[in-house]
């Protein structure tokens, strides 16, 4: 298979010199063969093609082709070496074609752009009128970008190539503006803009407010400041670490930030400072590396207490690229102090959607729980105190007030005369109404509001009153009677078997509602004025009359008209059926 491999190369390399029709199957077969041969093979190959596509390049079609074939052969595993600086280069002279073909076709009357492999002549001819001679090359850019867009993407995804590409920063600059035009029409120039804002940066000063500490750092794979993050988390907080006070991260967070997968049970990575410049500007997580400002030469980060809880998702935006973070040295101190005193104040850098600083508070939140794996990715954030407290009860309402029982055991069960004992008489408000009391809020009247009334007695020598026949006092507001209120008795109605009273006067306006004899099953209220020569025992019931009536018969109202009070009756459907005659 390796000498397959060499052979079918080699008819690539010979084609696309001398711009041979068989050009493109001798590509496919390279592409064919390359995932059966090992990774010298490739490596090789790589070598021998680096001048071949250098001497191409006036031919855009052979050229970009080969850029693809080169792709292909760094995503198989060989290193990129200089075949990859050569397709970033013939990117920028392509690319800048490409972005003038743009601006030509918006020249000469707009409109949707013709997809690159649509590109011909009627589009050269469309754009010539503002580009003249160089329209042939302007088209021949874009019909070649995207392939070059392809090859570009596989290439920066090399440490090499990207370590290549930092060095010349003014290179970078200028593939970066290309890239920036293009990404704004072709949307596969989007990653080709992430990756070379990843090969800005690969150092920076770090600064920790807490421990007034600092240390310089070399990454690389790093696209964003999430995953710098969670990898300066692990490099510099415990034992682990550098000791930085702190929660450490959790290791599934940590590899996926490396080069491995995402765990779904460990997905959510918690924050652990705010992320400000060194020049005092906020930079925060969404930002990349190379957004982390320059001060005296240096890029310096500021780690600072959190303002405000964030999280976000584990993982790495280009999941291809291996990310790594590397502490280098830590700062002497006198060199973090001079460091230090150049930096901006404590607290003076929050978060652009932190609430705001109250009763001279740094505002930083408490520190969230050391959750790791099913915990972490469930917890919830805590958002910090609350904004509106409750406000504390007032303690006077703990005090009974005046004309109120003292407690609930005090008062006595069952109503009764105004003389029955000191505590009632103390309780009974005084005659008229109290201007000091509020109306009550509650339109709709009380349930037992509706049952009559008894009239009370003028002397307190007639005993305790029936508890259905004593209602409340009309001119007394409810809630400042002395007495507990009851609830209606559903079974209050009027019993046929019952004597009248004979103390209560007949009311003209309504009928008399006759007093019912002390219920058996409850007992009754003590004596009232006991006598002087002996102690005051409750008065024992009566005991049942027996009428006839079975048990109950008197607490339950009686039957309506025509309804049979039988144990036995029942309608005629709940009987069984009678058999079938024979």
């Amino acid at each position: 298979m390796t000498e397959e491999f060499r052979a079918a190369f080699q008819r690539v390399l010979d084609t696309a010199a001398s711009q041979a029709p068989d050009f493109p199957e001798a590509v496919h077969d390279v592409f064919r063969l390359s995932s059966e041969v090992p990774r010298e093979e490739l490596t090789i190959a790589l070598e021998a093609l680096t001048p071949v596509l250098s001497d191409c390049e006036p031919h855009s079609g052979v050229a970009a082709d080969l850029s693809v074939l080169a792709g292909a052969l760094v995503e198989s595993g060989a290193p990129a070496g200089q075949v990859g600086l050569e397709v970033l280069r013939q990117l920028g002279s392509y690319g800048q074609a490409a972005a003038a073909f743009m601006h030509a076709w918006e020249k000469t009357g707009g409109g949707p752009l013709p997809a690159p492999n649509d590109a011909g002549e009627a589009e050269e001819k469309r754009v010539e009128e503002v580009l003249g001679d160089n329209a042939p090359l302007a088209t021949a850019g874009w019909w070649t970008s995207l392939r070059y867009g392809l090859a570009a993407k596989a290439m920066l995804g090399d440490a090499g190539v990207r370590s290549a590409v930092r060095a010349d920063p003014g290179a970078l600059n200028e593939l970066g503006q290309i890239v920036h035009a293009l990404s704004t029409r072709l949307s596969e120039f989007g990653e080709v803009a992430e990756l070379l804002r990843m090969s800005e940066v690969s150092r920076i000063l770090v600064l920790d407010r807490a421990s007034w500490r600092g240390f310089r750092v070399r990454f690389d794979g790093v696209s964003d400041n999430f995953q710098l993050h969670t990898l300066l988390a692990d490099a510099l907080i415990g034992k682990e670490g550098r000791r930085l006070p702190g929660t450490r991260p959790d290791p599934r967070w940590v590899a996926a930030s490396l080069d491995g997968p995402v765990d779904p049970l460990a997905d959510v990575v918690r924050g652990e400072w705010d992320l400000v410049g060194g020049d005092g500007t906020w930079v925060g997580n969404e930002a990349c590396p190379g957004d982390i400002p320059l001060v005296d030469g240096e890029r310096v980060l500021v780690l600072e207490p959190q303002s405000l809880m964030h999280s976000w998702r584990a993982g790495r935006r280009h999941p291809h690229i291996t990310g790594a973070l590397t502490v280098l040295e830590e700062l002497h101190p006198d060199e973090a102090a001079a460091w230090w005193s150049r930096m901006h104040p404590a607290g003076s850098v929050r978060h652009p959607q932190a609430p705001p600083i109250e009763n001279e508070d740094t505002g930083a939140h408490r520190r969230p729980p050391r959750h790791f794996g099913v915990a972490a990715h469930f917890a919830e954030v805590d958002s910090g105190p609350m904004s509106a407290s409750f406000g504390a009860l007032d303690p006077t309402l703990d005090a009974p007030e005046p004309g109120l029982a003292p407690a609930f055991e005090d008062v006595p069960i069952g109503p009764g005369p105004a003389s029955a004992s000191p505590t009632a008489s103390a309780a009974e408000p005084p005659d008229g109404p109290d201007e000091s009391d509020e109306p009550d809020d509650f339109s709709v009247p009380a349930p037992w509001s509706a049952f009559p009334t008894a009239v009370e007695p003028d002397s307190d020598e007639l005993g305790p009153i029936d508890p259905v026949s004593d209602g409340p006092d009309p001119d007394e507001p409810v809630w400042r009677s002395p007495r507990p209120l009851r609830d209606p008795d559903p079974f209050s109605a009027p019993d046929p078997f019952q004597e009248p009273d004979p103390f209560q006067e007949p009311d003209p306006f309504q009928e008399p509602i006759p007093v019912r004899e002390p219920d058996p099953f409850q007992e009754s209220e003590p004596s009232q004025e006991p006598e002087p020569s002996q102690e005051p025992t409750p008065s024992r019931a009566p005991a049942p009359v027996d009428d006839g009536l079975p048990p109950g018969a008197r607490l339950l109202p009686p039957m309506p008209p025509g309804v049979s009070d039988s144990s036995t009756w029942a309608p005629h459907w709940k009987w069984p059926m009678r058999p079938p005659e024979r």
